[in-house]
């Protein structure tokens, strides 16, 4: 048995796993049970010969002879699908279709500016996007799914992953964070945020590391956590309700909602966070150039 022997239930099981991380995720994704997924993978592992999947508690890790079965598996996969379209009557993705990626706050002010912009200039171009975790939409690179993706760095700016070969990432812009509070908040009095001022405020927090989406990174106590939600504008409407405070990008001062004051906060070290396109290495398609373009042509014009 040989890799040429394997399914091609096979290889898109494969494939979703390589892209949630988790076999509990591509089977929810999939609509399979997790045994079903798990005996895919056993099939394919067979199949190749090697082990594809490291287990983890955390979920998967790509071996190095799952990498590259997922650079073909992904290949298999999508010529599949365009097949299975034209067979269908449906129009195929040409080279002008970029499938992006993007991270919450880029969807809430970043991609509908860019989109626009591109529209204009390109009208042949057609982008697909979908919204995802920085994680998320890396593994989505990975597994060919994205051609290119917008996601997010915290300091010290590490590589997205350690998975070889490394992607490509251009920074498309680099800014501070902030605090959006209530414009009835005796912190909305000043064109500022003294550090110390933080502590002891009640936080509106996302899901997950909650310094990382929403308290303060540079907090030294353990935060009052008020309200979780994951997105960023019912955060913003918390806010502006008067429920409580939260971290912003400087990007979201454009959608702030009445009755919201978006403040830089001084002392203490600056909490940078960067923007960055990321993809799999190799030749730049002149559509994914060209919207590449159009999102840092919106940073200048909102700087």
């Amino acid at each position: 048995m040989s890799l040429s022997d394997a399914s091609l239930v096979a290889l898109r099981v494969f494939r979703e796993v390589a892209e949630r991380g988790t076999l509990t995720g591509a089977a929810t994704a999939l609509g399979y049970t997790q045994s079903a997924v798990s005996r895919q993978i056993a099939a394919l592992e067979r199949a190749a010969g090697a082990v594809l999947l490291e287990r983890r508690h955390d979920g998967v890790q790509l071996t190095a002879a799952g990498r590259l079965v997922l650079r073909r598996a992904a290949v298999v996969v999508d010529q599949v699908d365009a097949g299975a379209r034209e067979l269908a009557g449906l129009p195929d993705e040409d080279e002008s279709t970029v499938r992006l990626g993007w991270f919450a706050t880029a969807g809430a002010w970043l991609l509908p500016r860019a989109l626009t912009a591109l529209a204009r200039t390109h009208p042949s171009i057609t982008v697909v996007t979908r919204e995802g975790s920085t994680p998320a939409l890396v593994r989505a690179l990975r597994a060919g799914t994205l051609d290119v993706a917008l996601i997010s760095s915290a300091p010290p700016f590490r590589a997205p992953d350690d998975e070889i070969p490394a992607l490509e990432v251009d920074t498309v812009v680099e800014r501070t964070l902030r605090v959006a509070v209530p414009s009835t908040h005796p912190l909305a009095r000043n064109d500022y945020i003294d550090v110390e001022d933080l502590r002891g405020q009640r936080w509106i927090s996302g899901p997950g590391d909650q310094w990382v989406m929403g308290v303060w990174p540079g907090l030294d106590e353990r935060p009052v956590v008020a309200h979780t939600a994951r997105d960023w504008l019912a955060k913003l409407q918390l806010v502006a309700a008067g429920f409580g405070i939260t971290t912003v990008p400087t990007s979201l001062v454009a959608v702030a909602p009445a009755g919201v004051r978006v403040l830089p906060v001084r002392g203490g070290p600056a909490e940078q966070r960067r923007v960055l396109l990321a993809r799999l290495p190799g030749p730049l398609p002149e559509p994914v150039a060209r919207l590449a373009a159009a999102l840092r042509t919106v940073f200048v014009e909102t700087d």
